[in-house]
């Protein structure tokens, strides 16, 4: 069998990490063309010397620089930039493209990707948050397919194939609920940078931990599912599972419930889409029957959490909306782990963000592009002002 060609961005992270260890234990099966990197130019050149593509990338252009001169000779092109990045997204090489860049960086990417009509296994979020109203277009044009990697929409696209999407009743994302979840409310001015990522169950990059912590990562999940399985919001929902067993569910008209379950592991949904749609064999994330476990859920608390139901009017209002709501908590969540603001900060300025900046209605590239910047201007302004 002919191994299939996988490009891989965002490749010294933890989901390119967890890509590259897929790589490893499917020997021939899977064959990486190019990785891309931000700026960690010592563990890319370890992973060049173990994988041997043909192709890297660091967007920081020194650090390319650096790589260069180390691998000068070598039979490898180290490309640098943004416009590294997206030669390499746009690879004709390619049958897979991994985008596992953090944050609104990723969106030019996947563009490029669903532009050549190559199948783009995503697991940068950002990408269908901000960039939503440009992918079903494009992918209709171009025959591409968006595979997720994120476990909670893998879950759903699992579970989806069980029936027609006329019978689908209700979406459901689960939730671990972050660390926070039974802490009152009057005590999170007291949070620091060190509790917030210490995530109960998931082992994730800093960003999404925060994210998680806050529940904006679940908000940015209903609005990646809004735009990924074209459903309104209103079918879309959010149930805490603190176990973290169960990734999402789909509920059908019949009142039947398919749930996909396994234990916390990204290595399981990103094996699922580099292979789709053949399932292989593997044990990440593995459950062991015979053990005695407990499942709970319970509603989500909007009152103490309220980054959901932002979220949730931000998928309702649609357009540029759902580019200031990601840009402002980037932005907002670096103050916070750079110390500079309390953790309710965040979400206060998510808010007053994506209450004070234009939405556009049926924007292009070019207008979701100004709204992050709009965004990512008004939410500095912000912080400035809670500084002083």
């Amino acid at each position: 069998m002919t191994p299939r060609q996988i490009v891989i961005l965002g490749s010294t992270g933890s989901i390119g990490c967890a890509t590259l260890d897929v790589v490893r234990s499917h020997p021939g099966r899977l064959c990486v063309v190019a990785l891309a990197a931000h700026h960690n130019a010592e563990l890319l050149e370890r992973q060049w010397r173990e994988f041997r593509p043909k192709y890297l990338c660091l967007l920081d252009t020194s650090a390319a620089h650096t790589l260069r001169d180390r691998l000068r000779g070598e039979p490898v092109e180290v490309l640098d930039g943004e416009p590294g990045l997206l030669r390499l997204a746009a690879h004709d090489e390619a049958d897979i493209v991994v985008n596992a860049v953090v944050g609104a960086a990723g969106l030019r990417a996947s563009l490029e990707t669903v532009k050549g009509g190559c199948m783009l296994a995503l697991a940068n979020k950002e990408s269908l948050v901000a960039g939503g109203p440009l992918f079903r277009d494009l992918c209709d044009r171009t025959s591409a397919r968006i595979l997720p990697i994120d476990s909670e929409h893998s879950a759903v696209w699992q579970a989806l194939s069980a029936g027609k999407r006329e019978e689908v009743r209700a979406v459901i994302l689960t939730a671990s609920g972050g660390p926070f979840r039974q802490w009152p409310r009057g005590r999170f001015d007291e949070i620091t940078v060190e509790q917030a990522l210490a995530h109960p169950t998931w082992r994730m990059g800093a960003k999404i931990t925060i994210d998680s912590a806050t529940l904006v990562n679940k908000g940015l999940e209903v609005l990646e599912a809004v735009t990924l399985f074209d459903f309104p919001p209103e079918q879309i929902k959010v149930v805490i599972h603190p176990q973290s067993l169960i990734h999402s569910m789909v509920e059908y008209k019949d009142s039947s419930v398919l749930a996909q379950m396994s234990h916390p592991d990204m290595r399981l949904p990103i094996t699922y889409a580099l292979f789709w749609p053949e399932r292989v064999e593997s044990t990440f994330g593995r459950l062991e029957w015979s053990e005695r476990r407990e499942l709970t859920f319970e509603p989500p608390d909007t009152g103490r959490f309220p980054a959901l139901g932002i979220a949730y009017e931000v998928a309702r209002r649609g357009g540029t909306a759902p580019a200031l709501f990601n840009a402002a908590n980037e932005t907002a969540v670096a103050a916070f782990l750079n110390r500079a603001v309390k953790f309710p900060t965040i979400v206060d300025i998510i808010r007053k963000v994506v209450e004070s900046v234009e939405v556009v209605d049926r924007p292009t590239l070019g207008d979701i592009l100004e709204a992050d910047r709009r965004a990512r201007e008004s939410a500095r302004e912000l912080l400035e002002k809670i500084a002083c």
